[in-house]
């Protein structure tokens, strides 16, 4: 049972029922990158698969761009869940969602593709397909994605008025350290990608925990940020990375999935064209 199981057994979620039927549940945040304390949220990330006619609208009757176009599932969240002394934050994701996402290499996607043994609260067939072949996610334009997010965690940390329990920690060093050791995070992070083409996220944990406990300066952070961007940039032209996602490895393992799933991904209904003909010509002899 994973976690949003239990936390609907206890009346304390109610997402749609296919939502619960998860094939992939993982612990994000600190508890990933190892810096976790007793008071940290727990973040949870996965994915479900929806009803076939959701992926596959077609079936339904639907034409793309006539008529009112329903509205697709893509996600599932739900934050500060109080249960058993501990606060959840959910995050589920349509399959075909966590698909683009991770192609995209957003950092959290690709980030829950390479979570420690440990942060894996549940994966079926599907989660384990997926995960076995989390590296063909993987391309040069990471760069530009973690780049993004860590120059908005340098902006949060600089700019960012903090409130509740981090206001404390402000005061005490004269910084969010939490904004911090995520900056540092991420360019870690992409240095492994475009070197190593895969990613550990509990390497660089011991460093993480002194830029948290505030062992670190804001210029000490500043000087960081800058030094690794211009180390980045040359390992990026250097690196021999694919450039771009390889999109026809990663559609032939999503509808893998989908058919492990299904049973069949064959969304072609025999008959159907000609039936959808027939009522068209005998509509228009009414005319």
């Amino acid at each position: 049972m994973g976690v949003l199981e239990e936390l609907h057994r206890k009346g304390l979620i109610k997402p749609p029922t296919f939502v619960l039927d998860t094939h992939y549940e993982v612990m994000m945040g600190s508890v990933a990158y190892g810096v976790s304390t007793d008071t940290s949220d727990i973040d949870i990330y996965g994915f479900c698969v929806p009803p076939k006619k959701m992926v596959f609208p077609y079936l339904a009757g639907e034409i793309d761009g006539f008529g009112r176009q329903k509205q697709r599932f893509e996600q599932f969240q739900q934050h500060h869940i109080a249960c058993d002394e501990k606060n959840y934050d959910l995050s589920i994701f349509s399959i075909v969602k966590y698909f683009s996402l991770c192609m995209d290499n957003n950092p959290n996607m690709i980030d829950s593709l390479f979570v420690p043994e440990f942060c894996v609260l549940k994966s079926t067939k599907i989660g384990n397909m997926i995960r076995d072949n989390r590296r063909i996610f993987l391309h040069k334009g990471s760069w530009f994605k973690f780049k993004g997010y860590s120059y908005s965690q340098m902006r949060k940390m600089e700019n960012k008025i903090p409130e509740g329990k981090r206001k404390e920690g402000v005061e005490r060093c004269g910084f969010d350290t939490k904004y911090a050791y995520h900056l540092v995070r991420l360019l870690n992070e992409v240095e492994m990608i475009l070197t190593e083409h895969d990613l550990d996220l509990l390497r660089n944990r011991e460093q993480l925990k002194s830029i948290r406990a505030g062992g670190w300066t804001l210029d000490q952070v500043r000087e960081y940020f800058y030094s690794k961007e211009r180390e980045l940039e040359t390992l990026y032209t250097q690196s021999v990375l694919r450039h771009s996602p390889d999109e026809g490895a990663i559609k032939a393992l999503l509808l893998a999935c989908l058919e492990e799933h299904y049973g069949s991904v064959d969304v072609v209904i025999e008959g159907e064209y000609e039936r959808a003909v027939a009522e068209i010509k005998r509509i228009v002899s009414r005319l």
